[in-house]
């Protein structure tokens, strides 16, 4: 497994950077995030050993061996759509939140972040879309919500994320990636977390600082 994950980071590094040079940018502005939610405690040994320090998982239950197992030193950082009952165990398991999508959300991790003395990083997921069945902050009501999280102690917002839909055209995907890159310039946000395994070149040339990968890191080479 280590290996065949060696050879994919190789050949994903390789178009990362050809991505951010034929925008003029610097590859180093764009962290890969290894999505690790489908894989096993072995894979996730592989990414460590090759230098990977961050990982991605979207449920609780299913990363806590994995996070308890690993050393200290890695930032966990949770993807998927939180469930208010679950925030407790999100709170206790995780380092950072890239997808808080409501503001019931905001005040529960909130509230079990002070009940642990615990700062959070949280990533805002925007819905620049506007997509009825996709979770997250409307644009335009994102300088609002950002204000109201001023005075919440114990949250830290990085930046914002989106997830473009499966069905868009090319065109439509630099659309919505472009008004999440401008969105986080307008409100002085660093991290532009957009583009997974189908998308992530395009997201790189709208100005993406991370993108999310996963199956691309474990399939075999054909």
């Amino acid at each position: 497994m280590k290996s065949i994950i060696e050879s994919n980071v190789t050949r994903i590094r390789e178009r990362i950077n050809a991505a951010a040079l034929r925008v003029d940018r610097a590859p180093e502005e764009v962290t890969l995030l290894p999505v690790t939610k489908m894989v096993d405690l072995d894979a996730v040994q592989s990414l460590y050993e090759i230098g990977f320090r961050a990982m991605g998982e979207n449920r609780p239950q299913v990363a806590a061996p994995k996070i308890e197992a690993m050393p200290d030193n890695i930032q966990w950082r949770m993807i998927g759509s939180v469930q208010r009952r679950k925030a407790k165990d999100v709170v206790r398991l995780f380092d950072r939140v890239d997808s808080v999508d409501r503001l019931e959300l905001v005040e529960e991790l909130e509230k079990r972040c002070a009940e642990h003395h615990k700062t959070l990083e949280i990533l805002l997921q925007v819905n620049v879309s506007g997509e009825t069945a996709k979770h997250g902050f409307s644009s335009n009501l994102l300088s609002a919500t950002l204000k109201t999280l001023q005075s919440r102690l114990h949250l830290m917002v990085k930046g914002l994320m989106t997830i473009a839909p499966i069905d868009a055209s090319e065109s439509e995907i630099r659309g919505y990636f472009r008004e999440l890159k401008h969105l986080s310039d307008d409100n002085g946000l660093g991290v532009v977390s957009m583009g997974m395994t189908q998308d992530f070149e395009i997201a790189i040339e709208e100005g993406a600082t991370e993108i999310r990968i996963g199956r691309a890191l474990y399939q075999p080479p054909e």
